[in-house]
Protein backbone atom coordinates (compact mmCIF):
# COMPACT_ATOMS: atom_id res chain seq x y z
CA UNK A 1 0.00 0.00 0.00
CA UNK A 2 1.36 3.41 -0.71
CA UNK A 3 1.99 6.08 1.96
CA UNK A 4 3.00 9.30 2.02
CA UNK A 5 5.75 11.30 4.19
CA UNK A 6 4.57 15.43 4.00
CA UNK A 7 7.03 17.76 5.48
CA UNK A 8 6.02 21.04 6.89
CA UNK A 9 8.15 22.99 3.77
CA UNK A 10 5.79 20.99 1.38
CA UNK A 11 7.97 18.36 0.19
CA UNK A 12 6.57 14.81 -0.46
CA UNK A 13 7.85 11.77 -0.51
CA UNK A 14 5.79 8.94 -1.58
CA UNK A 15 6.65 4.99 -0.30
CA UNK A 16 5.34 1.78 0.74
CA UNK A 17 3.75 1.44 4.32
CA UNK A 18 5.00 -1.23 6.76
CA UNK A 19 3.79 -1.27 10.77
CA UNK A 20 0.81 0.25 11.41
CA UNK A 21 -1.44 1.88 8.88
CA UNK A 22 -2.37 4.66 10.93
CA UNK A 23 -1.82 8.43 10.59
CA UNK A 24 1.01 9.98 12.52
CA UNK A 25 2.48 13.62 13.14
CA UNK A 26 6.11 14.29 14.40
CA UNK A 27 9.47 15.89 14.67
CA UNK A 28 11.27 13.99 11.52
CA UNK A 29 15.30 13.67 12.44
CA UNK A 30 17.60 10.99 10.91
CA UNK A 31 19.97 8.75 12.68
CA UNK A 32 23.51 7.83 11.18
CA UNK A 33 23.74 4.09 12.30
CA UNK A 34 24.04 1.69 10.63
CA UNK A 35 23.17 -1.21 13.17
CA UNK A 36 21.21 -1.07 16.47
CA UNK A 37 17.79 -0.14 14.85
CA UNK A 38 16.09 -2.01 17.73
CA UNK A 39 17.63 0.10 20.48
CA UNK A 40 16.61 3.29 18.10
CA UNK A 41 13.26 2.22 18.15
CA UNK A 42 12.91 1.87 22.06
CA UNK A 43 14.92 5.25 23.30
CA UNK A 44 12.73 7.11 25.12
CA UNK A 45 14.62 10.23 24.04
CA UNK A 46 12.55 9.81 20.44
CA UNK A 47 9.22 10.73 22.28
CA UNK A 48 7.51 12.28 19.43
CA UNK A 49 9.86 12.40 16.69
CA UNK A 50 9.83 10.11 13.57
CA UNK A 51 13.07 8.71 12.95
CA UNK A 52 14.56 7.98 9.88
CA UNK A 53 17.54 5.89 9.13
CA UNK A 54 20.84 6.51 6.82
CA UNK A 55 21.69 3.07 6.12
CA UNK A 56 19.55 1.45 3.61
CA UNK A 57 18.79 -1.51 4.67
CA UNK A 58 17.15 -1.94 8.21
CA UNK A 59 15.62 -5.22 9.67
CA UNK A 60 18.19 -7.53 7.98
CA UNK A 61 18.45 -9.05 11.71
CA UNK A 62 15.02 -8.87 12.76
CA UNK A 63 14.10 -7.97 16.57
CA UNK A 64 15.01 -10.05 19.58
CA UNK A 65 13.89 -10.14 23.70
CA UNK A 66 17.21 -8.81 24.68
CA UNK A 67 17.76 -5.22 22.76
CA UNK A 68 15.02 -3.41 23.85
CA UNK A 69 15.89 0.00 25.67
CA UNK A 70 12.19 0.45 27.26
CA UNK A 71 9.25 -1.85 27.13
CA UNK A 72 7.21 0.61 25.49
CA UNK A 73 8.22 2.52 22.59
CA UNK A 74 8.11 6.50 22.30
CA UNK A 75 8.61 6.92 18.55
CA UNK A 76 6.23 8.44 16.25
CA UNK A 77 6.95 7.10 12.95
CA UNK A 78 10.18 4.78 10.98
CA UNK A 79 11.44 5.91 7.54
CA UNK A 80 13.68 3.51 5.82
CA UNK A 81 14.92 3.02 2.47
CA UNK A 82 14.67 -0.26 2.31
CA UNK A 83 12.72 -3.00 5.44
CA UNK A 84 13.74 -6.87 5.30
CA UNK A 85 11.54 -8.73 4.83
CA UNK A 86 12.69 -12.11 6.22
CA UNK A 87 15.75 -11.68 8.73
CA UNK A 88 18.34 -13.93 9.41
CA UNK A 89 19.78 -13.94 12.86
CA UNK A 90 19.80 -16.64 15.47
CA UNK A 91 18.43 -14.43 17.71
CA UNK A 92 15.64 -12.64 16.04
CA UNK A 93 11.79 -13.40 17.06
CA UNK A 94 9.64 -11.20 14.74
CA UNK A 95 10.46 -9.17 11.45
CA UNK A 96 10.73 -5.30 12.03
CA UNK A 97 7.08 -4.68 10.17
CA UNK A 98 5.96 -7.06 12.90
CA UNK A 99 7.02 -4.82 15.52
CA UNK A 100 6.08 -2.03 14.63
CA UNK A 101 2.63 -3.46 13.60
CA UNK A 102 2.75 -5.00 17.45
CA UNK A 103 3.47 -1.64 18.83
CA UNK A 104 0.96 0.55 16.72
CA UNK A 105 3.87 2.28 15.27
CA UNK A 106 3.28 3.35 11.59
CA UNK A 107 6.57 2.75 8.92
CA UNK A 108 7.31 3.63 5.58
CA UNK A 109 9.80 2.43 3.30
CA UNK A 110 11.23 2.92 -0.24
CA UNK A 111 11.84 6.75 -0.21
CA UNK A 112 15.21 8.24 -1.20
CA UNK A 113 16.09 8.83 2.62
CA UNK A 114 19.58 10.63 1.54
CA UNK A 115 17.77 13.30 -0.36
CA UNK A 116 15.57 13.21 2.87
CA UNK A 117 18.80 13.80 5.59
CA UNK A 118 19.67 16.20 3.02
CA UNK A 119 16.67 18.35 3.43
CA UNK A 120 17.28 18.11 7.13
CA UNK A 121 20.81 19.11 7.01
CA UNK A 122 19.88 22.40 5.09
CA UNK A 123 16.63 23.51 7.00
CA UNK A 124 17.05 21.94 10.34
CA UNK A 125 14.85 19.37 11.57
CA UNK A 126 11.26 19.78 10.42
CA UNK A 127 7.52 18.60 11.60
CA UNK A 128 6.47 15.98 9.05
CA UNK A 129 3.37 13.42 8.61
CA UNK A 130 3.23 9.85 7.74
CA UNK A 131 -0.02 9.55 6.12
CA UNK A 132 -2.67 7.78 3.12
CA UNK A 133 -2.46 9.23 -0.08
CA UNK A 134 -6.07 10.79 -0.45
CA UNK A 135 -5.50 13.75 2.10
CA UNK A 136 -4.61 17.35 0.97
CA UNK A 137 -1.22 18.30 1.08
CA UNK A 138 -1.90 21.33 1.17
CA UNK A 139 -3.87 21.34 4.02
CA UNK A 140 -1.48 18.86 5.71
CA UNK A 141 1.14 21.20 5.26
CA UNK A 142 -0.95 24.46 6.41
CA UNK A 143 -1.61 22.14 9.56
CA UNK A 144 1.83 21.24 10.25
CA UNK A 145 3.40 24.92 10.36
CA UNK A 146 0.44 25.74 12.79
CA UNK A 147 1.19 22.85 15.09
CA UNK A 148 3.85 23.59 17.64
CA UNK A 149 6.30 20.63 19.23
CA UNK A 150 5.08 19.29 22.71
CA UNK A 151 6.84 20.16 25.87
CA UNK A 152 5.75 16.71 28.14
CA UNK A 153 7.73 14.24 26.41
CA UNK A 154 9.89 13.79 29.98
CA UNK A 155 6.52 13.42 32.01
CA UNK A 156 5.21 10.84 29.01
CA UNK A 157 8.35 8.41 29.15
CA UNK A 158 8.95 8.75 32.85
CA UNK A 159 8.36 6.15 35.40
CA UNK A 160 5.18 7.55 37.31
CA UNK A 161 6.47 5.82 40.57
CA UNK A 162 9.61 4.63 41.93
CA UNK A 163 11.00 1.13 41.83
CA UNK A 164 13.99 -0.43 42.80
CA UNK A 165 16.82 -2.65 41.32
CA UNK A 166 18.74 -4.30 43.98
CA UNK A 167 22.51 -4.80 44.80
CA UNK A 168 24.93 -5.03 47.76
CA UNK A 169 26.93 -2.34 46.44
CA UNK A 170 26.50 1.31 46.16
CA UNK A 171 23.24 3.20 46.89
CA UNK A 172 22.23 5.04 43.24
CA UNK A 173 19.29 7.11 43.02
CA UNK A 174 18.45 6.97 39.31
CA UNK A 175 16.16 9.91 38.63
CA UNK A 176 14.31 8.68 35.40
CA UNK A 177 13.62 11.89 32.55
CA UNK A 178 13.38 9.38 29.85
CA UNK A 179 15.92 6.36 30.56
CA UNK A 180 17.48 3.91 28.56
CA UNK A 181 17.67 0.26 30.11
CA UNK A 182 21.55 0.23 28.97
CA UNK A 183 22.31 3.18 31.92
CA UNK A 184 20.43 0.62 34.49
CA UNK A 185 22.53 -2.78 33.25
CA UNK A 186 25.60 -0.98 33.43
CA UNK A 187 24.83 -0.02 37.50
CA UNK A 188 23.77 -3.31 37.65
CA UNK A 189 27.28 -5.00 36.55
CA UNK A 190 29.07 -2.88 39.35
CA UNK A 191 26.47 -4.44 41.63
CA UNK A 192 25.12 -1.14 42.65
CA UNK A 193 21.67 -0.98 44.76
CA UNK A 194 19.87 1.55 42.14
CA UNK A 195 16.24 2.90 43.24
CA UNK A 196 14.82 4.51 40.22
CA UNK A 197 12.25 7.49 40.83
CA UNK A 198 10.56 9.68 38.44
CA UNK A 199 11.38 13.00 36.94
CA UNK A 200 9.65 15.20 39.10
CA UNK A 201 10.64 13.37 42.64
CA UNK A 202 11.30 16.37 45.03
CA UNK A 203 15.25 16.43 45.92
CA UNK A 204 14.08 15.68 49.96
CA UNK A 205 12.79 12.78 48.73
CA UNK A 206 15.89 11.35 46.83
CA UNK A 207 18.01 12.68 49.68
CA UNK A 208 15.69 10.76 52.37
CA UNK A 209 16.63 7.26 50.25
CA UNK A 210 20.43 7.99 51.77
CA UNK A 211 21.60 7.60 48.32
CA UNK A 212 26.03 7.44 47.64
CA UNK A 213 25.15 9.09 44.13
CA UNK A 214 23.02 10.60 41.78
CA UNK A 215 22.89 9.38 37.80
CA UNK A 216 21.07 12.26 35.86
CA UNK A 217 19.08 9.77 33.26
CA UNK A 218 18.84 10.84 29.27
CA UNK A 219 15.70 11.79 27.93
CA UNK A 220 13.64 13.73 25.25
CA UNK A 221 13.16 17.60 24.89
CA UNK A 222 14.12 21.01 25.52
CA UNK A 223 15.66 21.27 28.86
CA UNK A 224 13.99 24.34 30.07
CA UNK A 225 10.65 22.37 29.84
CA UNK A 226 11.80 20.46 33.15
CA UNK A 227 11.97 22.81 35.37
CA UNK A 228 11.59 20.19 38.11
CA UNK A 229 14.55 18.59 37.49
CA UNK A 230 16.57 21.81 36.93
CA UNK A 231 15.53 22.65 40.41
CA UNK A 232 15.98 19.38 42.18
CA UNK A 233 19.62 19.38 40.78
CA UNK A 234 19.87 22.35 42.36
CA UNK A 235 19.42 21.57 45.85
CA UNK A 236 21.30 18.63 45.82
CA UNK A 237 24.59 19.37 44.02
CA UNK A 238 27.61 19.39 46.46
CA UNK A 239 26.04 17.06 49.30
CA UNK A 240 26.09 13.51 46.72
CA UNK A 241 28.28 13.23 44.04
CA UNK A 242 26.39 12.99 40.24
CA UNK A 243 26.61 11.71 37.46
CA UNK A 244 24.78 13.22 34.26
CA UNK A 245 23.81 11.76 30.53
CA UNK A 246 22.58 13.66 28.06
CA UNK A 247 19.60 15.51 28.80
CA UNK A 248 21.27 15.30 32.61
CA UNK A 249 24.12 16.72 31.11
CA UNK A 250 21.68 19.77 29.75
CA UNK A 251 20.23 19.78 33.03
CA UNK A 252 22.97 19.89 34.92
CA UNK A 253 23.98 22.83 33.15
CA UNK A 254 21.32 24.73 33.78
CA UNK A 255 21.01 24.14 37.42
CA UNK A 256 24.68 25.60 37.18
CA UNK A 257 23.49 28.91 35.49
CA UNK A 258 24.95 27.77 31.98
CA UNK A 259 22.03 28.26 29.11
CA UNK A 260 21.12 25.41 26.21
CA UNK A 261 19.92 25.90 22.53
CA UNK A 262 18.21 23.91 19.73
CA UNK A 263 20.95 22.75 16.96
CA UNK A 264 20.12 22.71 13.93
CA UNK A 265 19.67 18.86 12.98
CA UNK A 266 21.29 17.64 16.44
CA UNK A 267 23.66 14.70 17.08
CA UNK A 268 22.00 11.00 16.31
CA UNK A 269 24.62 8.23 15.64
CA UNK A 270 26.96 5.73 17.04
CA UNK A 271 30.05 6.88 15.68
CA UNK A 272 30.57 10.61 16.51
CA UNK A 273 33.78 11.42 17.78
CA UNK A 274 34.88 13.24 21.25
CA UNK A 275 38.10 14.35 22.56
CA UNK A 276 38.79 14.68 26.10
CA UNK A 277 40.54 17.86 27.16
CA UNK A 278 42.35 16.41 30.04
CA UNK A 279 43.67 12.95 28.56
CA UNK A 280 43.67 14.43 24.90
CA UNK A 281 42.24 10.66 23.84
CA UNK A 282 39.73 10.62 21.60
CA UNK A 283 36.68 8.00 21.77
CA UNK A 284 34.28 7.49 19.56
CA UNK A 285 30.13 7.45 20.86
CA UNK A 286 26.64 7.05 20.49
CA UNK A 287 24.42 10.12 20.63
CA UNK A 288 20.85 10.80 20.45
CA UNK A 289 20.10 15.18 20.75
CA UNK A 290 18.74 17.93 19.81
CA UNK A 291 20.25 20.34 22.41
CA UNK A 292 23.42 21.28 23.36
CA UNK A 293 24.96 24.27 26.02
CA UNK A 294 26.13 27.13 24.72
CA UNK A 295 30.22 26.88 25.51
CA UNK A 296 30.19 30.53 26.37
CA UNK A 297 27.06 30.59 28.82
CA UNK A 298 29.75 28.73 31.11
CA UNK A 299 32.38 31.85 31.46
CA UNK A 300 30.34 32.71 34.43
CA UNK A 301 29.48 29.32 35.98
CA UNK A 302 31.38 26.86 38.46
CA UNK A 303 31.75 24.69 35.26
CA UNK A 304 34.78 23.45 33.28
CA UNK A 305 34.05 21.90 29.70
CA UNK A 306 36.02 18.13 29.69
CA UNK A 307 34.97 17.03 26.05
CA UNK A 308 34.79 18.57 23.07
CA UNK A 309 32.71 16.89 19.58
CA UNK A 310 35.66 17.16 17.20
CA UNK A 311 32.80 17.45 14.12
CA UNK A 312 31.74 20.69 15.47
CA UNK A 313 33.33 21.46 18.57
CA UNK A 314 30.03 21.69 20.77
CA UNK A 315 30.37 21.11 24.45
CA UNK A 316 29.98 17.00 25.13
CA UNK A 317 31.11 16.81 28.65
CA UNK A 318 31.48 19.22 31.94
CA UNK A 319 32.70 18.76 35.56
CA UNK A 320 32.40 21.64 38.50
CA UNK A 321 35.07 22.64 39.92
CA UNK A 322 34.24 22.53 43.22
CA UNK A 323 31.85 19.41 43.69
CA UNK A 324 31.87 16.01 43.16
CA UNK A 325 29.76 16.04 40.03
CA UNK A 326 30.17 16.01 36.39
CA UNK A 327 28.16 15.17 33.38
CA UNK A 328 28.34 13.88 29.34
CA UNK A 329 26.53 14.47 26.38
CA UNK A 330 26.84 11.45 25.03
CA UNK A 331 25.99 8.00 25.77
CA UNK A 332 28.61 6.12 27.37
CA UNK A 333 25.87 2.90 28.04
CA UNK A 334 25.90 3.09 23.70
CA UNK A 335 22.98 0.63 23.44
CA UNK A 336 23.62 0.80 20.28
CA UNK A 337 27.37 1.78 19.45
CA UNK A 338 30.83 1.69 20.96
CA UNK A 339 31.72 1.74 24.44
CA UNK A 340 34.62 3.49 24.15
CA UNK A 341 33.19 5.61 26.89
CA UNK A 342 32.14 3.01 29.36
CA UNK A 343 34.92 3.77 32.03
CA UNK A 344 32.98 6.81 32.96
CA UNK A 345 30.68 4.57 34.91
CA UNK A 346 33.73 3.25 36.79
CA UNK A 347 35.10 6.99 36.92
CA UNK A 348 31.54 7.60 38.90
CA UNK A 349 32.15 4.61 41.20
CA UNK A 350 35.48 6.13 41.94
CA UNK A 351 34.52 9.68 42.84
CA UNK A 352 31.72 8.19 45.34
CA UNK A 353 34.19 6.43 46.97
CA UNK A 354 37.09 9.65 47.33
CA UNK A 355 34.10 11.96 48.17
CA UNK A 356 33.21 8.96 51.30
CA UNK A 357 36.90 9.13 52.03
CA UNK A 358 36.70 12.61 52.51
CA UNK A 359 33.55 12.77 54.19
CA UNK A 360 35.16 10.39 56.77
CA UNK A 361 38.53 12.59 57.32
CA UNK A 362 36.55 15.80 57.87
CA UNK A 363 33.80 14.12 60.40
Amino acid sequence: MKRQLILEDGTVMVGEAFGSEKDSTGEVVFNTGMTGYQEILTDPSYCGQIVALTYPLIGNYGVNRDDFESVQPSVKGFIVREAADFPSNWRSEMSIDEYLKLKDIPGITGIDTRKLTRIIRKYGTLKGIICNMEVSVEEVVEKLKMTGLPNDQVKQVSVKSSYRSPGRGKRIVLVDFGMKQGILRELNKRDCDVVVVPYNTPAKDILSLSPDGIMLSNGPGDPKDVQEGIEMIKEILGKIPMFGICLGHQLFALACGGDTFKMKFGHRGSNHPVKDLETGKVAITSQNHGYSVKEDSLLTTPLKVTHLAINDGSVEGLKHENYPAFTVQYHPEASPGPDDANYLFDQFMDMIEINKREEIQHA
